[in-house]
């Protein structure tokens, strides 16, 4: 059994070797280009519209193919990294995605360009949960929040500096560009990987559990379809409510086969009766609500409120982004001293507060008034994300790390997609979109009290209710 947080904190720091810290570097150039893969493809939309003869709501899935095929099957990817070695896994899915890479930059039509988009997802998806399991067995388990940090200070960095390179690529260059640099440093990731990275020590070879992958990727998929097209279509439409219909009779059906299916499941029991772990991923989906609304409606309001070009909007983002990658360092630390349920919530907190300073957006709004709020929000990101997916991951045995890393990146693709979902149905209500933000904002503030009250109830075990109040008494004796 794998000790918890608060057990590996009270153990004594150890030094990191040269192996590990070369694997670190190796996993965090791997991390770089997945999180640069979502946002560097924003810019370049326009010229591949045009170059490839195509119109923006199909262009779009671009995007949002690779995001869904990612978000559907990386629950099945931490399994298969467990399974069958995430060094092994790793490789495999960062081939695919170098190789799809390079035909995605070579294809003539947006057809071709799509299925490579859909192939990529299959290669990140592989590749993710293989990082974090990989990550965490590098380092010693008092070390863990460290593992954290680097992985979200790589992911805030690919996230910010996406946009600004995708455009510059796609203004000199050309977008082609955005797909053939994934060669070389998927190559570079690949080669440090194999050669400081040790193979699995011990693997669970067994047989796939085909029905349970297949029962979970059409739930999820109904879901991520419905939350999408809701948008077009109404909440009502007939389609939507089917789709909805069909990923809750999916996950119920999922839950039972896994149950049925024991050792061989692709989420075994001990996972889903795990509260800290459960704990965590609710907290997740509640933050991630919050975080892709941000990254949705604050450049928007730059672009058709402010007058910001593409380009500009995504650097209008860098007070958010820049913050998010300095405190996911810093958390690591911060992790490693506090525990997982002190900062857990304090990133929660901040997360919410974040989102409360921003929701003051109004018509005559400047951006100067929403720097502090991105600056507050970021370090509640920076807090939040690394710290939660340490806790998720340290609540598991050790064996089931890349699992447990999917599923909380699952709860976070999911928090997402609702979240943009209800704040678009309230931005689109409301007499302008500066007044709809502001309401949506103040929304997406509750969720984070609730993500922060999961956390300090829950996440790192449950409060020790006697402790706290003998510390209230200490406190009153004092006075």
């Amino acid at each position: 059994m794998a000790a918890t947080s608060a057990q590996a904190a009270a153990l004594p720091r150890e030094r990191l070797s040269k192996t590990a810290i070369l694997g670190m570097v190796a996993m965090g150039v791997a991390v770089l280009v997945v999180a640069n893969d979502f946002t560097a493809l924003s810019v370049a939309l326009p010229a591949i519209e045009r170059d490839l003869h195509s119109d923006v709501t199909t262009v779009q899935w671009v995007i949002n193919g690779y995001a869904m095929v990612f978000g559907i099957l990386i629950v099945t990817g931490g399994r298969l990294a467990d399974m069958f070695g995430r060094r092994r896994v790793f490789v495999l899915g960062a081939a695919i995605f170098a190789v799809f890479s390079v035909i995605g930059g070579l294809t003539p039509n947006i057809s071709l360009l799509l299925v490579c988009r859909g192939a990529m997802g299959i290669g990140g998806a592989l590749m993710w949960p293989a990082i974090l399991g990989m990550t965490y067995a590098l380092l010693p388990a008092n070390r863990a929040g460290l593992a954290g940090g680097v992985i979200m200070t790589a992911a805030g960095f690919g996230n910010a500096v996406g946009p600004l390179l995708g455009g510059v690529l796609t203004d000199t260059v050309g977008w082609r560009w955005i797909f053939y640099v994934n060669l070389p440093v998927a190559a570079a990731a690949i080669a440090i990987t194999m050669m400081v990275v040790p193979r699995d020590a011990e693997t669970k070879h067994g047989r796939i559990d085909y029905l349970g992958t297949a029962v979970l990727s059409v739930g999820l998929l109904a879901m991520l379809l419905a939350l999408d097209w809701a948008l077009d279509l109404g909440w009502t439409a007939p389609l939507i409510v089917a789709l909805f219909a069909i990923a809750v009779v999916g996950l119920i059906a999922f839950l039972l086969i896994e149950h049925r299916a024991g050792d061989r499941a692709l989420v075994p029991d001990s996972v889903l009766a795990n509260r800290g772990f459960l704990a965590a991923g609710i907290a997740t989906l509640f933050a991630s609500a919050i975080f892709f609304a941000a990254l949705l409606y604050l450049p928007q309001f730059m672009s058709k409120n402010l007058g910001f070009s593409a380009m500009g909007s995504g650097a209008g983002l860098l007070p958010m982004m820049g913050t998010f990658m300095v405190t996911s360092f810093i958390s690591g630390r911060l992790y490693e001293r506090l525990g997982p349920k002190r900062i857990v919530t304090t990133g929660a907190l901040f997360l919410g507060a974040g989102m409360i300073l921003l929701s003051a957006i109004s018509v005559g709004t400047t951006y100067d008034h929403l720097i502090f709020g991105m600056v507050v929000l970021g370090i509640g990101v920076g807090l939040f994300y690394s710290s939660v997916t340490t806790a998720a991951i340290t609540a598991l045995d050790p064996s089931e790390s890349s699992l447990a890393g999917a599923i909380v990146y699952m709860f976070q693709i999911a928090g997402g997609s609702i979240g943009v979902g209800f704040n678009t149905a309230i931005v689109v209500s409301a007499a302008s979109m500066a007044a709809g933000i502001h309401t949506a904002f103040l929304v997406d503030g509750i969720l984070a009290i609730c993500s922060a009250a999961v956390a300090l109830f829950f996440v790192g075990g449950e409060v020790d209710i006697e402790r706290l109040r003998a510390l209230r008494h200490h406190h009153r004796a004092h006075a």
